[in-house]
C-alpha cells in the first residue's frame, strides 16, 4: 500500500475517533463514525484479494446500515425533546434505536454476523485495529447514554453474545475467527455490567485491548494464519510462543494474569445489584472460551507435529517490534497484583 495512502487512513482513524470521543452532538458524533469507516475500508481491501474486497463491501454495509440508525435514533429523540445532546437521550423509542445500532457497529449478538468474516478477509494488524481501536467511539456513545438505556434489553444482549462467542468459537481452526468470537464474548461482558457501573466497562475494554494487541503482534510475528501452522511455529521464535500461552490464558481469564481482574470485578458488582443467577449463568458461559484459548495454548506450544520443518531459527526480529510487543506482553500478563493502584 502507498506509504502516503496508509498515512492519510490511519490520520482519518484518529482523526474519526476524536471527533466522537469528544463531541457533545449527535451530528458530529455520527460525523466522526463515518470517517472512522471510510479511514478503514482501504487498510481492510489493501490486499487485493477476492476475500479483502469481498469483507471491505460487507463492513461498508454493515457500518452504513448502524450509522444511518443512530442518525435515526438522534433525530426521533430531537423531534420529541428538542435536544440534540448526547447525554440527553431520553426517549424510550431512541434508546431502542440506539442500543441496536451501537450493537450492529459493536458486533453484538444477533448482529455479530459480519465481525468474523471480515475480520477472517483481512490481514491481522487490520484485524487488530478493528478488534480494539474502532470499537472505542461506539462504546464511548454507549457509556454517555447508560442512564438512558434498558438494563433488561442489554443483559439480553450480553448473555447471547458470550455464549454464542464461546460456542461458535468451538469448532474454528482459523485464528482470526477464534479472536473474533472471542471478541463478541468479551463484549458480553462490558455490555452486561454497563448500566450497572459505566467505569467498570470502560476498565473492560481497556484491558481486553491490552491482552488482544500483544496476541495480534505475536500471531502477525510467526506468520501464524490456522491452528495447523501454529504447531510448527514454536520453531521460530521459542520464547514468543511460550509466552503466547500465558497471554492467551489471560484472555481467557483464568488468575493469577490480568484477564481475571475484569471479570472478578463484573461478578462482584452484578452480586452486588443482586443479580447472582445473571453472574453465575455469565461465569458458566465463559467456560466455553476457556476450552478454545486452552486448545490455541495446547497447539502453539505444546503440540509436536509428526514431521517438524526444516529452516532456520529466526532469533532475532525487528527491535522496535521487540520492545513493542514485549511491554504489552508484560501488562497483559501482570498486572493483577497492581489492580489495587488502578482503584486508589
Amino acid at each position: 500500500m502507498n506509504p502516503q495512502a496508509k498515512l492519510l487512513s490511519i490520520t482519518s482513524l484518529f482523526l474519526g475517533s476524536t471527533i466522537t470521543i469528544t463531541s457533545n452532538h449527535w451530528i458530529m458524533a455520527w460525523t466522526g463514525l463515518e470517517i472512522n469507516t471510510l479511514a478503514i475500508l482501504p487498510l481492510i481491501s489493501k490486499s487485493h484479494h477476492p476475500r479483502a474486497i469481498e469483507a471491505a463491501t460487507k463492513y461498508f454495509l454493515v457500518q452504513a446500515a448502524a450509522s444511518a440508525l443512530l442518525l435515526f435514533s438522534s433525530m426521533t429523540n430531537a423531534w420529541y425533546t428538542g435536544q440534540w445532546d448526547i447525554t440527553q437521550l431520553t426517549h424510550p423509542t431512541s434508546c431502542l434505536l440506539l442500543t441496536t445500532a451501537i450493537s450492529i457497529k459493536l458486533g453484538l449478538v444477533p448482529f455479530h454476523f459480519w465481525f468474523p468474516e471480515v475480520l477472517q478477509g483481512t490481514s491481522l494488524t487490520t484485524g487488530l485495529l478493528l478488534a480494539t481501536a474502532l470499537k472505542f467511539p461506539p462504546i464511548t456513545l454507549l457509556l454517555l447514554t447508560s442512564p438512558s438505556l434498558n438494563p433488561t434489553l442489554l443483559t439480553i444482549l450480553a448473555i447471547a453474545s458470550t455464549a454464542l462467542g464461546g460456542w461458535a468459537g468451538l469448532n474454528q481452526t482459523q485464528t482470526r475467527k477464534i479472536l473474533a468470537f472471542s471478541s463478541i464474548s468479551h463484549l458480553g461482558w462490558m455490555a452486561i455490567i454497563l448500566v450497572y457501573n459505566p467505569k467498570l466497562t470502560l476498565i473492560t475494554f481497556y484491558l481486553y485491548c491490552l491482552m488482544t494487541i500483544p496476541i495480534f503482534l505475536t500471531l502477525d510475528t510467526i506468520k501464524t494464519l490456522k491452528l495447523t501452522t501454529m504447531s510448527t511455529a514454536w520453531t521460530k521464535i521459542p520464547p514468543l510462543t511460550a509466552t503466547l500461552m500465558l497471554m492467551l490464558l489471560s484472555l481467557a481469564g483464568l488468575p493469577p494474569l490480568t484477564g481475571f481482574l475484569p471479570k472478578w470485578l463484573i461478578i462482584q458488582e452484578l452480586t452486588k445489584q443482586e443479580m447472582t443467577p445473571t453472574a453465575t449463568i455469565i461465569a458458566l458461559l465463559s467456560l466455553l472460551g476457556l476450552f478454545f484459548y486452552l486448545r490455541l495454548a495446547y497447539c502453539a506450544t505444546i503440540t509436536l507435529p509428526p514431521n517438524s520443518i526444516n529452516h532456520m531459527k529466526q532469533w532475532q526480529t525487528n527491535k522496535s517490534t521487540k520492545m513493542f510487543i514485549t511491554t504489552f506482553i508484560t501488562l497483559s500478563i501482570m498486572l493483577l497484583p497492581l489492580s489495587p493502584m488502578i482503584f486508589t
